[in-house]
């Protein structure tokens, strides 16, 4: 019975569009609903709302947006629950290390792998290319600077695993001095022996 009261708050386009998303095999724009549908971006937009909140409060999915598109994904609440019936292994989180890479990435992006040694104060060669191989970074071209170092960014990949919509969503940081290089230990000897 409580189902069928459910059915009856959403409206038949609201259904469709739920099975537009979950049929769909990614990502999918505001454009290519709104045609699919037969329907005004204005419209297909208050349905998209109406299937968010309808999902928060009655199922085990959620709609994502992602730089103005959409897609279903599992609530994040049932994320261990869906690792151990996948059988997907918990090594699959990122390390400090990847953490640290990907911060640097989405807040200086582009930034290159030089960039990313210096603010580091470590070799980061080894985490680049796990955060490329996981779709979480991607090559953007390459720097003008010296040797032309590779640029980096995030991926939608990325956003899809932090939740997140766009890099305006990222937490405020200070990042005067955060960003800046670490000293290299002679400079920071050096310095030392001045004070």
């Amino acid at each position: 019975m409580h189902e069928e009261n459910s059915n009856n708050l959403i409206d038949p386009n609201t259904r469709a569009l739920e099975a537009l998303l979950f049929a769909a095999p990614g990502l999918s724009s505001m454009e290519q609903l709104s045609q699919a549908l037969n329907l005004k971006t204005s419209e297909v937009e208050k349905l998209l709302e109406t299937l968010s909140a309808h999902l928060t409060l009655e199922h085990g999915l959620r709609l994502q947006k992602i730089k103005n598109q959409y897609q279903l994904i599992t609530a994040p609440e049932f994320a261990e629950t869906i690792e151990k019936f996948l059988g997907l292994e918990v090594t699959s989180r990122l390390t400090q290390a990847a953490l640290e890479v990907l911060a640097i990435v989405a807040y200086k992006q582009p930034a290159t792998r030089p960039e990313i040694d210096s603010i580091r104060g470590v070799n980061s060669d080894g985490v680049v290319k796990s955060l490329l191989y996981k779709g979480l970074i991607e090559e953007l071209g390459r720097s003008e600077a010296l040797g032309r170092p590779i640029l980096y960014g995030v991926t939608n990949e990325f956003f899809q695993h932090f939740g997140l919509e766009s890099l305006e969503q990222l937490p405020a940081v200070d990042l005067e001095g955060l960003l800046e290089p670490k000293p290299s230990p002679e400079t920071e000897e050096t310095r030392l022996l001045k004070d």
